[in-house]
């Protein structure tokens, strides 16, 4: 030590230290909301960033994966390659419900190429706890990862899993290979071009007044689906809105009006706890709070959720569940 200079105290340090954690620490311990981090959307400011944007596509620049997985893809806003492969093999009962494949069974898996010349793969697969391992080795195999293992209901006949699988590289052939290399291993039928909507016995008007969204038919299930205002990104990749970040309402008839409703809210840290406040106030039973991937940015909660009751009473009730995220209605 110089002549002339002071000492430090070593518990100065410790102090300070405990004061900047402390603050830190504080909106969480009080309740308080952590503001949502918009990240860029503009794609020069991503590219000052060191992010990669996704590219326009089309059906016929996923020939490779439709070939491997499903002839009946779809695009979704110009850029996600779309695939579902629903449960129909299973009769699945949860809490004395028939459970339909579309309202909580239906695996699918979305492509997206970007700038780089890479493509990105990620989805959701439903499984039977028997088919569970194998198809994680499967997964394995083939360099395709699970980000997610989890429940989408309570109580369930058979007891069944749900894994996110998240791969990315040059080429999507390999990863689709991968992917059907694992559904082989499960009784996942080839899927089958859907259905045209048919008017489902609930008030859709009503619902969609009290969600403040327009809903859809999907094979008989009533679906009103919101996205994160801000850009998501999986490292360095910028997610298309709506790709491992939405907040899904799903509506099964029951008759006179009467639904039960699965769904899943998407949020961030700060949201989390004004979310299952809400849902409860609503009447809504809590099956799961998780991730859904590893690497997002803004880091994304998602609790799952279960209800029964009139379809347009338990959307009123729902709806400060919506409030409390940061979401629109996707488009």
């Amino acid at each position: 030590m110089m002549a002339g200079e002071r000492q430090q105290d070593p518990r100065a340090g410790t102090s300070r230290r405990r004061v900047l954690a402390a603050a830190a620490l504080a909106p969480m311990l009080t309740g308080a909301q952590t503001p949502a981090r918009a990240l860029p959307a503009g794609a020069a400011e991503a590219r000052s960033r060191g992010l990669v944007e996704p590219v326009p596509t089309t059906l016929s620049d996923w020939t490779h994966v439709s070939d491997h997985l499903s002839p009946t893809g779809d695009m979704k806003r110009k850029v996600m390659y779309h695939t579902g492969l629903p449960r129909r093999d299973l009769k699945v009962v949860s809490r004395k419900i028939a459970v339909k494949p579309a309202l909580a069974l239906g695996s699918h898996v979305s492509f997206v190429r970007y700038a780089d010349d890479s493509t990105l793969a990620m989805g959701d697969v439903v499984v039977t706890e028997d088919e569970l391992q194998q198809f994680i080795d499967a997964l394995h195999e083939h360099g395709i990862e699970q980000t997610a293992i989890h429940k989408h209901l309570l109580s369930q006949i058979p007891d069944l899993w749900w894994i996110h699988v998240h791969a990315h590289g040059k080429e999507p052939g390999p990863i689709a290979r991968g992917l059907r290399a694992a559904f082989n291993r499960t009784g996942t039928p080839r899927p089958r071009p859907a259905a045209p909507p048919r008017p489902v016995n609930l008030d859709t008007a009503g619902i969609d007044a009290a969600l403040g969204a327009k809903g859809s038919v999907d094979e008989g299930i009533y679906k009103c689906i919101f996205v994160r205002r801000e850009t998501i990104t999986d490292g360095h990749l910028v997610l298309p809105p709506g790709l491992g970040s939405t907040s899904a309402f799903n509506f099964q008839p029951l008759g006179g009006g009467r639904a039960a409703i699965s769904g899943d809210c998407a949020m961030i840290a700060g949201e989390v706890q004004d979310v299952l406040v809400a849902l409860r106030r609503a009447g809504a039973q809590l099956v799961e709070l998780h991730n859904h991937g590893l690497r997002d940015e803004p880091r994304l909660f998602f609790t799952h959720f279960w209800a029964v009751g009139d379809g347009v009473k338990l959307a009123r009730a729902l709806r400060p569940a919506v409030e409390a995220t940061n979401v629109v209605p996707a488009g």
